[in-house]
Formats: C-alpha cells, structure tokens, sequence
C-alpha cells in the first residue's frame, strides 16, 4: 500500500487508539490468559467478564497491530509483543499499559494545550496537588505506578549492565531505586558486591520480597528516606534511575547536592536518563519530556543540560555511554 503525508499524520492522529486498546487488553490480563496456547474470543470473555463481542473487536483490532495474532474461528494467540504484556514476562511491559490508560493519566494529557500556552504544570492545575502526592493519596493508583517501574527497570538493567562496567565498585547505593530491581540486576552480576537500596518509606516496604526473590537480600542494606534530605553514606558509586528527570532544574540541583554530601571524592554518580538528540531524530525522548511537562513536572534534558546541572552541585560529567533507549551518563565529585 502507498503511503502518503495525508495517511501518515491521520496514523499519528489516531495512535491514542491503540494506546487505549492495549491499556485495556491489559487490565483484562488477556495475555497471562494466553501463555498456555491460543484461546477463542468467548473463551477470554468469560474468563475476564467481558461482553464477548465487544471484546472480540478490541482483539481483532489489537491482532491487526501485531499484539496478538487472530486464528480461523476467533481464536488468539500471543505475539513476541503480546508476550511482554503478561505479568510474568522476562522483560514486561503491561503494567506501563495500565499506567498510561488510567483515567488521571488520560485527563491530564487532555490538558497539555494548558501547559503548552501557560507553561504550567497540567496535573498540578487540574487537580490542585502535584502527581506524588496525589498517589500517596490513591495507594491503588500508586501501586500500578510503582509497579511499572518495576518492570521498566527489569527491561532496562540488562542494557545498563551491559553498556556500563560496574565491576570496579565495591558498594553501590541505588538512590530512589523503587523495590530494587536495578540494583539487584548489578548484584547479580558482580557476587562480590555490596548495596544499598534508598526510596521513599512506603516504596521500600516491599523491597525485600523482591531482593529475596533475586538471591540478593543479604548483600543489600534497605533504607527509607527522603533525597532531598539526605541519603546514605558509605557507597563508591551513586546510582539513580530516571530519576532526574522527574524534577526541574532547582529540585534536580538539590537532589544532587544531597548526594554529593554524602559521596566521598573518589565516588562516582551514575544517572541512568534520556538524553534529548539533535533536531528531527528520535522522538521518543521529545514527547517523553512533553510527559514530565504534564504530569510530575520535570523534564527530559540535553546533554549539555545534564553537564550544567553537574556544575552546579558539585560535579563535573566523565563518561556518557548509550544504553537502549537511555544512557548511562557518569559524573564525577569536584
């Protein structure tokens, strides 16, 4: 079929569709209904109450895209894409579906002209409080959130640990590190290593089931705290993950203070982010920042905005080394 500019910005246009179509097929765990083999549309519709023929046309629409694959008489299977949407997935990715699609999340996108006119933070503006504390206040919206976090860092440590040689550290502390599993990725993979797991006291509570999970519970120190406060003391490197990211300039500086104070000078930072590339190339970091200008208010940043950052707190950046669709970008203390 012959595409055309007319085609092609009508495909961008109707992209929420899919979204929205995958949110649901996940929430329903149609893929963990289908790890054991394909099954018929009215099958997985008794099985996740749902009106058979409408879920019919949401997995025929859905199979049309590559997430499931539609047999002769309504009958699905999983895809490779299909089969990172199941829970147990070695690299899952069905929990940021359930993130994205809910509802405060939908809204506040709804609300990104407000943001672009005003440059004022969208969820902030619709809903009076800023996005972590209003999941504080809704503990079942946080725990999907929390747990697409989860399974983001399990899809992203390999990449890390391959593009990155954190043999040389002896005791790295994981700096808003959710329930562990980055850190337990880099435990894993160097035995003679020790952590240090640092979040909030409410992330951390279910850390140790995750940690024990992966054989490495008793190699790693599990801490509760704020990092605008401070953060523990005694690591040779000082990991976080997207973290950065969720903060403009004044809270990230802060953030990164906190660390330096408890760093020695022969400690490194390691930020694991996205970097913002020269004009027209890779859009998925760009409408990522236009996410942290809607909802938690942060940004992504270029490489010379990372450096400035750096300067401003103490450090100055050393290496940078592409990781997947993130980079693993190393500071050192000043």
């Amino acid at each position: 079929m012959t595409s055309s500019p007319w085609l092609d910005v009508l495909t961008l246009i109707n992209s929420f569709q899919i979204t929205q179509a995958i949110h649901v097929a996940s929430t329903l765990r149609i893929a963990d209904h289908l790890k054991d083999g394909p099954r018929s549309s009215d099958e997985l519709a008794s099985l996740t109450r749902s009106h058979a023929g409408s879920l019919y046309r949401l997995l025929r629409a859905l199979a049309a895209v590559g997430v499931f694959h539609e047999n002769e008489g309504r009958v699905f299977a999983l895809t490779p894409m299909g089969d990172c949407l199941r829970t147990d997935a070695a690299t899952p990715i069905g929990a940021w579906a359930e993130y994205v699609g809910s509802p405060y999340v939908w809204r506040t996108w709804g609300h990104l002209q407000h943001s672009i006119q005003t440059g004022e933070n969208a969820f902030q503006s619709l809903n009076g409080k800023g996005i972590w504390q209003y999941r504080t206040e809704h503990p079942e919206l946080g725990a999907v959130f929390d747990r697409s976090m989860t399974e983001l860092s399990r899809g992203a440590a390999e990449a890390v640990i391959a593009a990155y040689d954190f043999s040389t550290f002896h005791h790295v502390v994981d700096v808003g590190g959710g329930r562990g599993l980055m850190l337990a990725a880099i435990l894993n993979a160097h035995h003679q290593m020790r952590g240090t797991l640092f979040d909030l006291p409410g992330v951390v509570a279910g850390a140790a089931s995750v940690l024990e999970q992966r054989g490495v519970v008793d190699r790693c120190d599990i801490v509760g705290g704020s990092f605008f406060e401070a953060v523990p003391e005694g690591g040779d490197a000082y990991i976080m993950r997207v973290v950065i990211h969720d903060w403009e300039d004044d809270e990230a500086i802060a953030i990164l203070r906190t660390c330096r104070r408890a760093m020695q000078d022969a400690a490194k930072l390691i930020l694991i982010e996205r970097i913002i590339a020269p004009p027209n190339e890779i859009p998925a970091t760009k409408f990522s920042d236009l996410n942290m200008l809607v909802l938690p208010g942060g940004r992504e940043r270029t490489r010379e905005e990372f450096s400035d950052l750096f300067a401003k707190s103490g450090f100055e950046m050393s290496r940078v080394a592409p990781a997947g669709g993130v980079n693993v970008i190393e500071a050192r203390p000043r």
